[in-house]
């Protein structure tokens, strides 16, 4: 969607929405905002209503986005879940959080988390489902999740909280993380003639069929934030709530999560807050969800801390500005260490980095040897799924083995793509001497951030974390026909 046809979309829609104010306590209360942070599990752009998406309903994000400020190039930290949300709760790259750099491992306490500064300044904080994870909570020191205490639902979190504070909720959704209910999406009344089938895979039923499971696990994290959006709008505490939608990596699809392409990195991000923040906005800038967290602090009143290499988000949102609103943030770096224990025999990963600008995206692969998606035949870290099946199976057919071999092969140490003339970020140019400028400089612009934000590769000494524990077990993972894809599984 064209930012002047979303913005014609918005006429009149907040205060069509608007609903009285219901009576507040006689005591007096905290005029800091709450803060929601609905966070979903393998989501990622443009599959939401609002952005252009022909089949998906994403109904509560898209009042978020257009009563808001709708971000179209938000990045995660890492494409992976334990990652991506250290970073998130720390405001700090992954790579500088040492075993929470890899997933399935523990977030030292050495490092602060933006639920317990906002603790100690007097929210109420809590989170429910799926948290900072996976990995051991108090392997790193912690008494408890970095999250902040777990509730079993919103409702008992708000009966815990006491009379005036403000809160800080994490709605962790294990949407929409596999395994799907084969077919889900199609009874659900999707058409698979509809679906826009992403350039990295095959276009077959099968992959149709699997990406509308995938959109209606997407559905259902948006129903249930609208659920939580309706309680605090009967409370009269909606508009002074900064409500936060996105999240935390790609879809769990082949080239996709654990990767650094868009459809790994590239996640949604409404950001909601009437009291304070003009809605109806596009915003095109770079940001990265490192960014939350000095946003949050910043909205409480506090000062982030000097450790978050992440950026609060504040100015721009108080600018009443669309498109690209501050100069700085014409790109953003992501990366990527351990997923699983994918390379058969070792607790090695696929280190990579990447920086994204609007018109390239390079990136450095470190060890090149290896293997991005896993060892053959297993292909660990790519999510058993219908389509990655229907990939292994279909690999020597003409339409299918190329984009097997970019999904499931070995990678050069470094990538270029053109986004211009390459929206999929299939066709790598770094070899291509028409590039080697663009490819130099990025490549020299990446590892100085590298350097100043002090990532351990760029420094010589990034094989520490291949070294950390991983505590996902050595089960492999399967590889389900369309027929045995079972239920959906508590994650």
């Amino acid at each position: 969607m064209k930012r002047r046809d979303f913005l014609r979309t918005c006429g009149g829609g907040a205060a069509a929405l608007a609903v009285p104010r219901s009576m507040l306590a006689a005591e007096k209360r905290d005029s800091r905002p709450n803060i929601l942070f609905a966070f979903a599990d393998d989501w990622v752009w443009p599959h939401a209503g609002i952005a252009g998406d022909p089949v998906i309903k994403t109904p509560t994000f898209d009042r978020v986005a257009r009563e808001g400020v709708m971000f179209t190039r938000a990045y995660v930290s890492a494409p992976s879940c334990t990652p991506s949300r250290g970073a998130i709760l720390t405001g700090q790259y992954h790579w500088r959080l040492e075993d929470g750099a890899n997933l399935w491992s523990t977030l030292p306490a050495k490092f602060d988390v933006y639920p317990d500064l906002l603790e100690r300044a007097g929210y109420h904080v809590g989170f429910c489902r799926k948290g900072w994870g996976p990995g051991s909570d108090t392997a790193g020191g912690r008494k408890r999740n970095p999250a902040g205490p777990r509730f079993k639902t919103f409702e008992a979190f708000l009966a815990a909280r006491p009379a005036g504070k403000p809160f800080c909720f994490w709605f962790g959704s294990t949407d929409p993380h596999r395994g799907y209910k084969w077919q889900s999406g199609v009874q659900s009344g999707m058409k698979l003639a509809d679906v826009k089938v992403p350039a990295c895979l095959p276009d077959h039923e099968i992959v149709r069929t699997d990406l509308c499971d995938y959109y209606w696990e997407v559905q259902r994290y948006d129903r249930e934030t609208g659920e939580m959006l309706k309680r605090l709008e009967a409370m009269g505490e909606l508009d002074n709530t900064i409500v936060v939608m996105s999240g935390d990596n790609g879809l769990p699809f082949p080239r996709c999560k654990s990767n650094l392409y868009d459809l790994g990195t590239n996640a949604p991000l409404g950001i909601r807050w009437p009291a304070k923040v003009k809605g109806g906005r596009v915003v095109e800038d770079f940001v990265s969800l490192c960014d939350l967290a000095p946003t949050f602090l910043e909205a409480a009143g506090l000062k982030p801390l000097p450790a978050m290499t992440g950026r609060s988000l504040m100015n721009i949102l108080a600018s009443e500005k669309s498109g690209r609103v501050d100069a700085k943030r014409d790109h953003v770096l992501t990366g990527m260490e351990r997923h699983t224990c994918a390379q058969k025999g070792t607790t090695e990963g696929y280190p990579m980095r990447a920086i994204h600008t609007h018109d390239h995206l390079y990136i450095r692969n470190f060890k090149p040897d290896r293997w991005p998606a896993g060892t053959p035949e297993v292909y660990r870290d790519i999510d058993g799924s219908p389509t990655k099946k229907h990939m292994m199976d279909s690999r020597d057919k003409a339409k299918v083995k190329p984009l097997f071999e970019l999904a499931f092969g070995k990678r050069p140490a470094e990538e270029l793509y053109d986004r211009r003339k390459d929206p999929g970020q299939l066709h790598n140019v770094a070899a291509d001497p028409a590039y080697a400028a663009v490819r130099k400089r990025l490549a020299d612009a990446l590892m100085a951030e590298l350097k100043a934000t002090a990532d351990p590769r760029a420094l010589g000494s990034g094989d520490v974390f291949d070294r950390y524990p991983y505590g996902g077990g050595g089960a492999k993972r399967r590889n389900p026909k369309p027929a045995q894809t079972g239920e959906r599984k508590t994650r």
